[in-house]
């Protein structure tokens, strides 16, 4: 059983998609994933990554450095973090959480952070909290 972390390519399109509906409840295209897949590749500051365990991939963590000019430093953004439902509770997300710890280390942050929507409290809020991860305010957005 091996398993490693590697960055996303065409030919994860299709697991991707089934992923991002996993956490959305929404249909992906084929085509919605690969401009996605494509506006990461032209990004210097965002990297989807992919975990795969016996050649399957089993999750996917989108990764992004933030500058913040406040206060002059950098962190490391935990955008998007799914486990596919059948492979939940086996560590997987706790591995990709401390590789994005890691690699913002690497990358010379500050530390690491990421957004949350208010349904999802009972379980990724609590595994949050448990990984040491603290609550500092709220997200406000306005539709444009």
């Amino acid at each position: 059983m091996i398993h490693v972390i590697r960055k996303a390519k065409k030919s994860d399109i299709t697991v991707l998609s089934h992923l991002m509906e996993e956490l959305s409840g929404k249909p992906i295209s084929h085509e919605d994933m690969n401009n996605r897949l494509k506006v990461v590749e032209e990004s210097s500051t965002d990297t989807i990554f992919v975990y795969e365990k016996d050649s399957e991939i089993q999750a996917t963590l989108v990764f992004r450095i933030r500058e913040n000019i406040r206060e002059v430093s950098r962190y490391g953004e935990i955008c998007i973090i799914i486990v596919r439902s059948s492979a939940k509770r086996r560590g997987i997300g706790r591995q990709l959480m401390d590789f994005a710890e890691h690699l913002a280390k690497e990358l010379g942050c500050k530390g690491t952070y990421l957004i949350s929507g208010f349904g999802r409290k009972a379980e990724a809020h609590q595994f949050y909290l448990d990984l040491g991860y603290k609550i500092t305010g709220y997200r406000f957005v306005k539709e444009l």
